[in-house]
Protein backbone atom coordinates (compact mmCIF):
# COMPACT_ATOMS: atom_id res chain seq x y z
CA UNK A 1 0.00 0.00 0.00
CA UNK A 2 1.26 3.54 -0.61
CA UNK A 3 3.07 4.70 2.51
CA UNK A 4 0.84 6.44 5.06
CA UNK A 5 3.49 7.17 7.64
CA UNK A 6 3.08 10.65 9.08
CA UNK A 7 5.11 11.14 12.25
CA UNK A 8 3.62 14.53 13.03
CA UNK A 9 0.08 13.24 12.77
CA UNK A 10 0.79 9.94 14.47
CA UNK A 11 2.29 11.51 17.57
CA UNK A 12 5.71 11.13 19.12
CA UNK A 13 8.49 9.75 16.98
CA UNK A 14 9.26 6.08 17.59
CA UNK A 15 12.57 5.13 19.19
CA UNK A 16 15.43 4.70 16.68
CA UNK A 17 15.88 1.21 15.26
CA UNK A 18 19.11 -0.73 15.47
CA UNK A 19 21.13 -1.60 12.38
CA UNK A 20 19.55 -5.07 12.04
CA UNK A 21 16.03 -3.69 12.32
CA UNK A 22 16.79 -0.93 9.80
CA UNK A 23 18.09 -3.47 7.32
CA UNK A 24 14.99 -5.65 7.72
CA UNK A 25 12.70 -2.64 7.33
CA UNK A 26 14.55 -1.52 4.21
CA UNK A 27 14.30 -4.99 2.68
CA UNK A 28 10.60 -5.18 3.45
CA UNK A 29 10.00 -1.77 1.90
CA UNK A 30 11.99 -2.67 -1.21
CA UNK A 31 9.91 -5.81 -1.70
CA UNK A 32 6.60 -4.02 -1.16
CA UNK A 33 7.56 -1.14 -3.44
CA UNK A 34 8.64 -3.51 -6.21
CA UNK A 35 5.44 -5.53 -5.87
CA UNK A 36 3.15 -2.51 -5.99
CA UNK A 37 5.00 -1.06 -8.98
CA UNK A 38 4.64 -4.31 -10.92
CA UNK A 39 1.02 -4.80 -9.89
CA UNK A 40 0.10 -1.28 -11.00
CA UNK A 41 1.94 -1.68 -14.28
CA UNK A 42 0.64 -5.11 -15.30
CA UNK A 43 -2.10 -6.21 -12.92
CA UNK A 44 -1.98 -8.33 -9.78
CA UNK A 45 -2.71 -11.66 -11.42
CA UNK A 46 -0.10 -11.14 -14.15
CA UNK A 47 2.87 -10.79 -11.77
CA UNK A 48 4.60 -13.78 -10.18
CA UNK A 49 6.38 -14.00 -6.84
CA UNK A 50 9.76 -14.71 -8.45
CA UNK A 51 9.44 -11.58 -10.60
CA UNK A 52 8.84 -9.51 -7.50
CA UNK A 53 11.79 -11.08 -5.69
CA UNK A 54 14.05 -10.42 -8.68
CA UNK A 55 12.87 -6.81 -8.93
CA UNK A 56 13.65 -6.30 -5.23
CA UNK A 57 16.96 -8.19 -5.54
CA UNK A 58 16.05 -10.77 -2.88
CA UNK A 59 15.38 -14.50 -2.86
CA UNK A 60 11.85 -15.87 -2.81
CA UNK A 61 12.67 -17.31 0.63
CA UNK A 62 13.43 -13.81 1.91
CA UNK A 63 10.26 -12.47 0.34
CA UNK A 64 8.11 -15.06 2.10
CA UNK A 65 9.80 -14.31 5.43
CA UNK A 66 8.37 -10.81 5.19
CA UNK A 67 5.13 -11.57 3.33
CA UNK A 68 3.68 -15.06 3.92
CA UNK A 69 1.03 -14.68 1.18
CA UNK A 70 0.99 -12.74 -2.08
CA UNK A 71 -1.96 -10.56 -1.02
CA UNK A 72 0.01 -9.22 1.95
CA UNK A 73 2.44 -7.52 -0.44
CA UNK A 74 -0.27 -4.98 -1.26
CA UNK A 75 -1.07 -4.22 2.38
CA UNK A 76 2.46 -3.97 3.71
CA UNK A 77 1.64 -1.30 6.34
CA UNK A 78 -1.42 -3.10 7.69
CA UNK A 79 0.01 -3.77 11.16
CA UNK A 80 1.40 -0.24 11.50
CA UNK A 81 -1.92 1.28 10.47
CA UNK A 82 -3.79 -0.79 13.05
CA UNK A 83 -1.30 0.18 15.75
CA UNK A 84 -1.79 3.88 14.98
CA UNK A 85 -5.56 3.45 14.97
CA UNK A 86 -5.59 1.82 18.40
CA UNK A 87 -3.11 4.37 19.75
CA UNK A 88 -5.45 7.17 18.68
CA UNK A 89 -7.95 5.84 21.22
CA UNK A 90 -5.57 4.73 23.96
CA UNK A 91 -3.39 7.84 23.87
CA UNK A 92 -6.07 10.50 23.31
CA UNK A 93 -5.77 13.65 25.45
CA UNK A 94 -7.67 13.76 28.71
CA UNK A 95 -11.22 14.93 28.13
CA UNK A 96 -11.34 13.93 24.46
CA UNK A 97 -14.07 11.42 23.65
CA UNK A 98 -13.44 8.22 21.74
CA UNK A 99 -15.39 9.40 18.66
CA UNK A 100 -13.49 12.70 18.68
CA UNK A 101 -10.17 10.84 18.83
CA UNK A 102 -11.19 8.63 15.92
CA UNK A 103 -12.37 11.66 13.94
CA UNK A 104 -8.98 13.31 14.41
CA UNK A 105 -7.24 10.11 13.30
CA UNK A 106 -9.44 9.92 10.19
CA UNK A 107 -8.76 13.54 9.27
CA UNK A 108 -5.02 13.54 9.91
CA UNK A 109 -4.09 10.05 8.72
CA UNK A 110 -6.56 8.51 6.30
CA UNK A 111 -7.82 11.65 4.58
CA UNK A 112 -4.29 13.07 4.28
CA UNK A 113 -3.21 9.87 2.57
CA UNK A 114 -5.92 10.08 -0.05
CA UNK A 115 -5.24 13.78 -0.67
CA UNK A 116 -1.46 13.73 -0.90
CA UNK A 117 -0.43 10.45 -2.55
CA UNK A 118 -0.99 10.36 -6.32
CA UNK A 119 -0.77 6.57 -6.27
CA UNK A 120 -3.70 6.22 -3.87
CA UNK A 121 -6.42 6.19 -6.54
CA UNK A 122 -4.47 3.62 -8.57
CA UNK A 123 -4.03 1.53 -5.43
CA UNK A 124 -7.73 1.57 -4.58
CA UNK A 125 -8.60 0.71 -8.19
CA UNK A 126 -6.18 -2.23 -8.03
CA UNK A 127 -7.81 -3.59 -4.88
CA UNK A 128 -11.36 -3.00 -6.13
CA UNK A 129 -10.63 -4.73 -9.44
CA UNK A 130 -8.92 -7.83 -8.00
CA UNK A 131 -11.16 -10.41 -6.25
CA UNK A 132 -8.33 -11.88 -4.17
CA UNK A 133 -7.35 -8.44 -2.90
CA UNK A 134 -10.95 -7.46 -2.20
CA UNK A 135 -11.42 -10.58 -0.06
CA UNK A 136 -8.12 -10.04 1.75
CA UNK A 137 -8.97 -6.39 2.37
CA UNK A 138 -12.38 -7.26 3.76
CA UNK A 139 -10.91 -9.82 6.18
CA UNK A 140 -8.29 -7.28 7.23
CA UNK A 141 -11.03 -4.69 7.77
CA UNK A 142 -13.01 -7.07 9.98
CA UNK A 143 -9.91 -7.69 12.08
CA UNK A 144 -9.35 -3.96 12.51
CA UNK A 145 -12.97 -3.58 13.58
CA UNK A 146 -12.64 -6.31 16.21
CA UNK A 147 -9.37 -4.89 17.58
CA UNK A 148 -10.77 -1.35 17.70
CA UNK A 149 -14.00 -2.49 19.36
CA UNK A 150 -11.98 -4.22 22.08
CA UNK A 151 -9.94 -1.10 22.79
CA UNK A 152 -13.07 1.09 22.83
CA UNK A 153 -14.63 -1.25 25.39
CA UNK A 154 -11.49 -1.16 27.55
CA UNK A 155 -11.26 2.63 27.42
CA UNK A 156 -14.99 3.12 28.10
CA UNK A 157 -15.48 0.66 30.92
CA UNK A 158 -17.83 -1.47 28.86
CA UNK A 159 -17.88 -5.23 28.52
CA UNK A 160 -15.77 -6.88 25.87
CA UNK A 161 -18.09 -7.69 22.99
CA UNK A 162 -20.53 -4.88 23.78
CA UNK A 163 -22.43 -4.30 20.50
CA UNK A 164 -22.23 -0.52 20.92
CA UNK A 165 -18.43 -0.72 20.82
CA UNK A 166 -18.52 -2.92 17.73
CA UNK A 167 -20.94 -0.52 16.04
CA UNK A 168 -18.81 2.53 16.83
CA UNK A 169 -15.67 0.76 15.56
CA UNK A 170 -17.43 -0.29 12.35
CA UNK A 171 -18.86 3.11 11.52
CA UNK A 172 -15.68 4.95 12.52
CA UNK A 173 -13.71 2.84 10.05
CA UNK A 174 -16.33 3.16 7.31
CA UNK A 175 -16.84 6.95 7.61
CA UNK A 176 -13.69 7.97 5.66
CA UNK A 177 -14.48 5.48 2.89
CA UNK A 178 -18.06 6.74 2.64
CA UNK A 179 -16.87 10.35 2.62
CA UNK A 180 -14.36 9.83 -0.18
CA UNK A 181 -16.98 10.28 -2.89
CA UNK A 182 -18.18 13.66 -1.57
CA UNK A 183 -17.06 16.99 -3.00
CA UNK A 184 -15.72 17.97 0.43
CA UNK A 185 -14.49 14.77 2.13
CA UNK A 186 -13.25 16.64 5.20
CA UNK A 187 -16.67 18.13 5.87
CA UNK A 188 -18.33 14.77 5.18
CA UNK A 189 -16.08 13.02 7.70
CA UNK A 190 -16.73 15.71 10.28
CA UNK A 191 -20.49 15.42 9.85
CA UNK A 192 -20.37 11.64 10.09
CA UNK A 193 -18.40 11.77 13.31
CA UNK A 194 -20.74 14.42 14.73
CA UNK A 195 -23.46 11.81 14.39
CA UNK A 196 -21.30 9.16 16.06
CA UNK A 197 -20.38 11.58 18.85
CA UNK A 198 -24.02 12.39 19.59
CA UNK A 199 -25.02 8.74 19.66
CA UNK A 200 -22.05 7.70 21.78
CA UNK A 201 -22.56 10.45 24.36
CA UNK A 202 -26.20 9.41 24.77
CA UNK A 203 -25.30 5.76 25.38
CA UNK A 204 -26.22 4.63 28.93
CA UNK A 205 -23.13 3.64 30.92
CA UNK A 206 -23.01 0.84 33.50
CA UNK A 207 -23.24 2.02 37.09
CA UNK A 208 -20.54 1.07 39.57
Amino acid sequence: MPSTTNDTAAGALPPPMGRRERKKAATRKAIADAALRLFLERGYDEVGIREIADAADVSTTTLFKHFPVKEALVFDEDADQEARLLAAVRERPEGRSVPAALREHALTMRLATADNDPRFAAFTDLVAGTPALRDYSQNMWLRHTAALAQVIAEESGLADGDPACTALAHFALEAPRAAAAHDDPRQAITRAFDLLENGWSALPRPTA
